[in-house]
């Protein structure tokens, strides 16, 4: 008597022809089944790009620079500050995929962004980012001030015009993306009431170029000849116009760095070392540190350069040290 070889799962023997035929369409949903994980809530905290908040850390930038940080009072309001940019950000990120999501289905990798997979439907997408986008402003208002509330509405105005059109012309969207950075740095000054250098404005400006005109001189020349895998415009910029570009804007934040750690302010210093000078040390290192991933198209999200990197992560660290003590006076 011939033994029968087991059934998965108990199927009978009739059953197995259309297991087999419907083996395509379950490997299919388990390919899928990675980037649905979480639920509709854990679908809507992707949407708004954790990783990407580590750039609204650049709201503390003005305090530490005038020493303003570690007071009670400019450690709250920075900390609801950072969490309202926050809110923001997400609203527009929220907002942007729900535009993008037919775009973003035909896309190999941001198909797999919550909306674009379905795990967030698109009303909902847009019912969320509305609210935030509302609400964030808002709460700025009555808990800080009406200058953060009107700052927070310049950017969101900024980067929804940026969603809808501005993204498609040409350096106008590497000065918005640029503005949004500068706008991070700007805020916690506000907040604090702290006046901002000059200097300060010109290195935070032009290093954020520098950085986001290399991450777009990478992504052209990683994604060179496969215009549907990347974002259109990068089709109409040339790669030697770009790193142009990044080039121009690493020269005047070194100049600007160099400047601002030179301006003593009336007030000389008195510490064991000249720390807020030698900083320009760690600073030029750090740029051309930097450089060497522009250069050879590897710049992607800066936060991810810094941290993947560890000799640059050591500049930051060391350059971060030396401000310290300038600001200290130690």
């Amino acid at each position: 008597m011939t033994e029968t070889a087991p059934m998965t799962g108990g199927a009978r023997p009739g059953e197995a022809t259309l297991l087999e035929q419907r083996s395509p369409l379950r490997r299919s949903a388990a390919s899928r089944s990675g980037p649905l994980r979480g639920g509709l809530l854990g679908g809507l905290l992707r949407t708004a790009r954790p990783r990407q908040w580590v750039k609204n850390v650049l709201v503390v930038a003005a305090p530490a620079a005038a020493g303003e940080l570690f007071s009670r009072h400019a450690l709250t309001r920075l900390t609801l500050v950072f969490a309202l940019f926050t809110a923001c950000a997400a609203a527009v990120y929220l907002i942007n995929d729900a535009r993008d999501a037919e775009a973003d289905r035909a896309h190999p990798t941001k198909r797999h962004r919550p909306v674009a997979a379905g795990q967030v439907p698109v009303p909902v997408a847009y019912a969320v980012g509305a609210a935030l986008g509302v609400l964030a402003p808002a709460l700025a208002a009555w808990l800080v001030s009406p200058a953060v509330a009107a700052l927070l509405t310049a950017y969101l105005g900024m980067q929804l015009a940026y969603c809808v059109s501005l993204k498609h012309v040409l350096v106008i969207d590497l000065v918005v993306v640029t503005t949004g950075f500068l706008m991070r740095a700007v805020i916690g000054g506000l907040a604090l009431g702290i006046p901002l250098s000059r200097w300060f404005l010109i290195t935070t400006g032009f290093g954020a170029l520098f950085m986001v005109s290399a991450k777009r001189y990478s992504e052209a020349v990683q994604l060179a000849g496969n215009a549907g895998a990347t974002r259109a415009l990068l089709t109409e910029y040339t790669t030697g116009y770009l790193r142009f570009v990044w080039q121009l804007a690493a020269g005047v934040a070194v100049l600007g760095y160099c400047l601002w750690a030179l301006e003593e302010g009336g007030v000389p210093h008195t510490g064991v070392l000249p720390w807020r000078q030698l900083s320009m040390v760690a600073f030029i290192l750090a740029i051309l540190r930097y450089a060497v991933f522009a250069d050879r198209g590897t710049a992607g999200e800066p936060e991810d350069v810094v941290l993947r990197d560890r000799a640059l992560a050591l500049i930051a660290l060391a350059w971060a040290a030396m401000y310290a003590l300038a600001v200290a006076n130690w």
